[in-house]
């Protein structure tokens, strides 16, 4: 037998016959089956887990629950687990945290020296004069700022998954009163889910070693004995739903809790909520209370009761209740020495068990110092009558504090909580349905007690549900429970004798820690409590006090206490801070989940493939980038002719009579006049006349319309014409046609002739000029033809019906082969666009760009009697363009990324919304916000270019064929 690990006992999960290797900073460990990863290095004899964030102190096992950030360590690439409850996996590596280099020897410990030039809120008060102070400072800080390192390369291979539930009756926590309140739910047949964090049911009970004689149903069995029974009486029940490794990270309105599971997040909507959370055990603050080796009870049971880990060979208990006595004789149990048991009452019961068996027990004493370097090697006890003080040799000091309700979920839910003076913890106060509670979270801590609140919270929460058959659970029998509740909680009250210490005698010299990941001392509290911040909201903010990754459930309670004192006020008036889901850290791949976007091909994506195109991702669509180069594609578009697939494109058919009163009504422009055949582009605006969308708008009939949207607005404008449509009365009929369509466009000099080889329609520019359109076809397929021209040269734009995709495609590659045709992509299509001057919404515009000030002033016709946006735009105009969108030409060889600033006088005005290298212009060129007075062609601008301010020129005609000669050939 390892002389680490205990022996085997009927409440232990591990199988010490078995054995995974694993690696620690890469060295080899041996673990057993049901071993997490911290119980299997305090197995191998580390002490030392973690080094703390702002000193760099060694850190050690303290809760073995996942509520303090003491074990966190990097998994397999994954930063910031708590390896005590991540369960070994074989080969798994693990590596340790901000330590360099190594955990026992990390270099930047000196900073606990340094403790005197980092009061709390240092960060408010230094390196602000000299100014250059903070540009020496902040990369320094940026370094050792954090925990943990993000690996930007690795692809995690996790599937994150999102999924809906529903049921009658959640029940929050699988410990005794949780799962007496779901079997009692779940009795009559409704649909009952109960959720816990652990791999299995039983909480508290599965490390609970004692006989309960208080429970009648269960006398004289053992907790996890008890817990083992309640768990398979769960089992058997069909329409109880169980989530274990599941945390509720938050609850919201309407009854909606939201669970994380492993990679799952689970959105669970719920008639009523039983919430059954416990309680953690609180720390004791005093000097070198972080130190490895000073661990809390229930921390040290798991070690033993679960994992079969001697968690050290002496031990001084120091207690504020009854249960120190009952811990100290488990110890003796497990062949541990206690040396001493400390307690801070002065008259305590059932001190019995320890003194027969030899336990020293001193009354009226507490913790006055841990005292070690890198562990725990003796404990400092003060008599609080006298101040006389006695060392104990031990290399465990353990904390039998106070308890502190998990009560989190209950702040969330609006539950009113108070201050029990007499049970010296934060309760509810009389939830109102459909929130109800149960167990150790309502500040009493028996069994008996905890099993019957259970089952009177889940007959109260079938009560509360809109159908329920009351022959099923009588009056009686909920009347009979009630009075058996009242008298064991108030026989569990008459026999309570707690000290409420949380905090030891504090020390000048040695830090007394409040906040383990952040560092925080008592002095420091202190400190900030003088200096004003003597508000829980505002003392966490200044002191960074429960803001690091435990949440407060390591320090919120000591840190109300010390406020308290400090303050003059109770605890009730002092108050706490907002608990925020989610309750626990929980990865944003799990609250982002599974991509939601559908991807999209155009008809003719096989073909891109097959002529080797570069996709790329433009909104949910797959689009070629780019064939060879977007140089030699931009070069067959000005030579020759190019063709490019918009069949994603937002098509929308418009018909009805009313159809153009419709468009007038939501288009900045006037379509009621526009003569069928033509074409004419178009612009909408939100209320306020921002800029929503633009496209074009080709009048087929008197009553029927064609519109083209943006990639990745067509649904945006189908719901917008919809919705200004509503409750008019008119005839208009609105469909999405995208996917009915493929489109093609066709541009270049050679464009018309190749276009002549496949369709009889007249193409001279005489008879198709420019924004006109024709219905006819081509190679035999029946199109639609726009003559538009985005990219600045003659060209068509096909519509034509979707199947007929590759056909097209194939058939104008062949015909315009002769003519050296070559197919372009977005790129490409990108500089031919930009060299036109042509916007592109979203990316030459955001959510408070108008079009007066965008350059398309053109396009509103304000002289109209109403449409949406007008009295946005007419205030626009009555104060004056403050900044405009222009183009601009460097004056040198340099190219602006997109965003790049602009600046003025030193300071950033504007920004670089497109940039590119243009063969038409031979240098960098692009859009750029300025404000109005620099926009006047020919204005001299800077742009921030690996942050150096470079020389460029207004230019506000398009750069390429700024007539349109191309265009109307």
């Amino acid at each position: 037998m390892n002389g680490s690990r205990l022996p085997h006992h009927p409440s232990q999960v591990v199988d010490l016959s078995s054995s995974i290797p694993f690696h620690f900073d890469g060295k080899p460990i041996r673990a057993h089956v049901g071993d997490t990863v911290a119980s299997a290095l305090y197995a191998a004899g580390h002490r030392i887990f973690s080094r703390s964030f702002k000193y760099h102190r060694p850190r050690g096992l303290l809760c073995m629950n996942g509520d303090c950030a003491n074990c966190l360590m990097n998994v397999d690439g994954v930063p910031n687990v708590r390896t005590c409850t991540e369960g070994v996996q074989p080969g798994m590596r693990v590596r340790s945290q901000n330590s360099w280099p190594s955990l026992k020897h990390d270099v930047l410990s000196i900073l606990d020296k340094m403790a005197p030039l980092l009061p709390v809120g240092f960060y408010y008060k230094s390196f602000v004069r000299p100014r250059f102070m903070w540009h020496i400072a902040q990369p320094i800080i940026r370094r050792i700022a954090g925990l943990g390192t993000v690996n930007l390369d690795t692809n995690p291979a996790d599937q994150h998954q999102h999924q809906n539930q529903h049921c009658d009756i959640a029940v929050i926590g699988g410990g005794p009163a949780g799962m007496a309140a779901a079997i009692e739910a779940a009795s009559t047949g409704h649909r009952v889910t109960l959720i816990d964090e652990g791999p299995s049911l039983g909480g508290h009970l599965r490390t609970d070693v004692g006989t309960h004689q208080e429970v009648q149903e269960h006398s004289g069995l053992a907790g996890y004995e008890i817990g083992a029974k309640l768990a398979e009486e769960v089992g058997k029940i069909a329409n109880l739903n169980v989530l274990l490794d599941a945390t509720v990270i938050g609850l919201y309105e309407g009854n909606l809790l939201g669970i994380a599971q492993k990679n799952r997040l689970i959105k669970l909507r719920s008639k009523s909520i039983i919430i059954a959370t416990g309680c953690r055990e609180v720390p004791i603050v005093f000097p070198g209370n972080d130190l490895p080796g000073v661990i809390m009870s229930t921390a040290v049971r798991k070690l033993m009761h679960f994992y079969g880990v001697r968690p050290g060979q002496k031990a001084t208990v120091v207690t504020t209740n009854d249960r120190g006595y009952q811990f100290a004789s488990e110890l003796h149990d497990a062949g541990i020495q206690v040396v001493a048991v400390a307690d801070s009452r002065a008259e305590p019961r059932g001190s019995n068990s320890a003194t027969s068996q030899g336990i020293q027990v001193l009354v009226s004493h507490t913790i006055k110092e841990a005292k070690g370097t890198k562990r725990v090697n003796s404990a400092v006890v003060v008599d609080l009558k006298d101040g006389s003080e006695r060392r104990f040799r031990c290399d465990l000091i353990c904390i039998v504090g106070g308890f502190d309700p998990n009560i989190s979920l209950l702040h969330q839910a609006g539950v009113e909580l108070t201050h029990d003076h007499d049970l010296q913890e934060t309760v509810p106060h009389e939830p109102a349905p459909p929130i109800y509670v149960a167990g150790d979270v309502t500040g009493i801590h028996d069994l008996s007690v905890a099993m019957l609140q259970g089952k009177v919270a889940g007959i109260d929460a079938l009560q509360s549900l809109p159908v329920f058959d009351t022959q099923l659970v009588s009056n009686e029998r909920d009347d009979s429970h009630g009075k058996k509740l009242e008298k064991r909680v108030q026989r569990y009250r008459d026999g309570l004798k707690v000290c409420p210490l949380l905090n030891g005698p504090m020390s000048d010299k040695k830090k007394s820690f409040v906040c383990y990941c952040e560092d925080v001392t008592e002095k420091d509290l202190h400190q900030a409590i003088e200096e004003g911040f003597d508000e829980m909201q505002t003392l966490k903010r200044y002191s960074t006090l429960s803001m690091g990754p435990c949440q407060g459930k390591m320090c919120l309670a000591a840190s109300i206490n010390i406020c308290s004192r400090q303050t003059g006020r109770n605890v009730q008036d002092t108050g706490t801070t907002t608990s925020r889901p989610p309750l626990r850290p929980t990865m944003l791949g799990t609250l982002a989940g599974p991509s939601h976007m559908p991807i999209k091909y155009t008809p003719l994506h096989d073909k891109h493939l097959q002529l080797g195109a570069m996709m790329a991702d433009v909104g949910p669509w797959k689009r070629p980038r780019s064939y060879t180069t977007p140089i030699e594609e931009c070069r067959a578009v000005r030579e020759h002719v190019g063709i490019i697939d918009v069949s994603t494109l937002g098509k929308i058919d418009v018909q009805g009579r009313d159809a153009p009163g419709l468009l007038d009504k939501v288009y900045t422009h006037i379509f009621s006049s526009l003569p069928v055949g033509r074409i004419r582009y178009g612009l909408l605006c939100s209320d306020n006349g921002t800029i929503i969308d633009d496209g074009t708008i080709t009048r087929m009939a008197e009553d029927h319309y064609f519109i083209t949207t943006t990639t990745g607005n067509v649904d945006l404008i189908e719901e917008w014409l919809k919705w200004w449509s509503a409750g008019t009365g008119w005839c208009v009929h609105i469909n999405n046609v995208t996917s009915a369509y493929a489109a093609i466009n066709v541009a270049g000099p050679k464009a018309r002739d190749t276009l002549n080889k496949l369709t009889s329609i007249d193409l001279s520019s005489g008879a198709f000029r420019y924004m006109r359109s024709a219905a006819g076809e081509v190679a035999g397929v029946p199109c639609r033809l726009l003559r538009i021209g985005f990219v600045g040269e003659t060209g068509w734009e096909i519509h034509f019906p979707a199947e007929f995709g590759e056909y097209m495609w194939d058939t104008l590659l062949e015909a315009g082969q002769e003519f050296d045709i070559a197919p372009f992509g977005v790129e490409a299509q990108r500089v031919l666009r930009l060299e036109k001057k042509h916007i592109i919404i979203g990316q030459d515009t955001d959510i408070v760009s108008n079009p007066l000030e965008a350059g398309l002033s053109w396009v509103v016709k304000l002289e109209k009697d109403d449409f949406i946006g007008k009295h946005g735009l007419e205030a626009v105009v009555e104060r004056g363009l403050r900044d405009k969108l222009v183009g601009f030409v460097m004056e040198d060889s340099a190219v602006p990324e997109d965003g790049a600033p602009v600046v003025h006088d030193g300071r950033p005005v504007g920004k670089v919304t497109s940039s590119r290298f243009g063969r038409a212009v031979g240098r960098g060129f692009g859009l750029v916000w300025v404000p109005a007075e620099l926009s006047e062609a020919g204005n001299q601008i800077q742009i921030l270019v690996g942050g150096k301010p470079l020389n460029a020129t207004v230019h506000t005609a398009p750069f390429y064929d700024p007539d349109g000669v191309r265009l109307n050939e």
